[in-house]
């Protein structure tokens, strides 16, 4: 039952995260729809101009709108109303695709690298991770990468307390890839579990932030053969579009094997899920959606759609 009540918690929550991004897209979808007594080009084209303003990314906006166009022709599209549910099904079928929750096998190391850019929430997120994964059984560990940043190494002791997991770290400045070997020598010396590493999201240049990332993924390979298992991406959904870049440059750069979105609950930009699971096809792991060490949980597609989608009291 307690289990029961927390989804539905979170689920209220999603709901009233997304409340910014549904009043974005839905609204003028609706005005649109109930505006028109029938389906037309000019329909389609003002249907075009909400969904791109509402940042869902104009490859999934141009399949949305031929695949509407193919069900008119096929008869199959009587009245405007059905376009909700097929705006909402066609979105639904996207990120079914792209869904999938991390799964982290017992009895070993299993690393997790979490990169991403300055203020996107990815030190926080990995204490709620570390919170997360402590809470289900794992052994965790902690590895304070991002040395040229103090405060982040702070924040991340702080957040290895909370959990009660321990944290490798060193003096500040010290080279990233020495942390690292240091956590993984740690490691085996000692019993199986998560390894979870914060590296730096800003150095110099683009240049010297993606080479020391591609020299920790080397350091860690050699030390433990499979190493890194997993680079989770965070991305902030309140800069989205800007979220795309990102999450390409990454992909590009280093290698993704899954995204955490977080800030969901801040902004009118939530349509970037969409963007991000159709253009780039990356694993949507987790998404968060507000401050409490609780609101980050596995992204599932349905109860995403559903939240979206949800009207006032239903």
């Amino acid at each position: 039952m307690g289990q029961d009540n927390d989804n539905k918690g979170f689920f209220d929550r999603l709901k009233a995260g997304l409340a910014k991004t549904r009043k974005l897209l839905l609204t003028d979808v609706d005005d649109i729809i109930l505006g028109s007594k029938e389906i037309d080009r000019a329909l389609f084209e003002e249907l075009e101009e909400a969904l791109i303003v509402a940042d869902v990314g104009p490859a999934f906006t141009g399949e949305l709108i031929e695949s509407l166009k193919e069900k008119v022709r096929r008869k199959e599209l009587g009245s405007p109303e059905i376009l909700r549910k097929v705006l909402r099904e066609t979105m639904r079928e996207i990120l079914l695709k792209n869904e999938a929750p991390l799964k982290i096998p017992p009895d070993q190391i299993y690393t997790i690298m979490v990169v991403g850019v300055n203020g996107t929430g990815k030190t926080t997120t990995i204490g709620k991770l570390a919170h997360q994964l402590k809470g289900e059984g794992h052994e965790v560990m902690l590895v304070a990468a991002d040395t040229f940043r103090a405060a982040a190494v702070e924040q991340l002791e702080a957040w290895a307390k909370r959990a009660e997991v321990p944290l490798i770290r060193q003096a500040p400045n010290a080279d990233p890839a020495a942390v690292v070997y240091d956590a993984l020598r740690s490691a085996k010396a000692g019993r199986p579990g998560v390894v979870i590493i914060d590296t730096a999201g800003r150095l110099h240049t683009k240049v010297n932030l993606m080479e020391e990332l591609k020299k920790m993924r080397r350091i860690m390979g050699r030390e433990l053969p499979g190493a890194p298992h997993e680079v989770l991406l965070v991305l902030d959904a309140t800069t989205g579009q800007n979220a795309v870049v990102q999450a390409r440059m990454f992909r590009d750069e280093i290698g993704v094997t899954g995204l955490i979105l977080t800030k969901l609950d801040g902004t009118a930009k939530g349509g970037v899920v969409v963007r991000i699971a159709r253009e780039l096809n990356i694993p949507l792991r987790y998404i968060g959606v507000g401050e409490q060490v609780d609101d980050l949980r596995p992204f599932r597609a349905g109860e995403f759609v559903e939240a979206l989608f949800a009207q006032n009291g239903r």
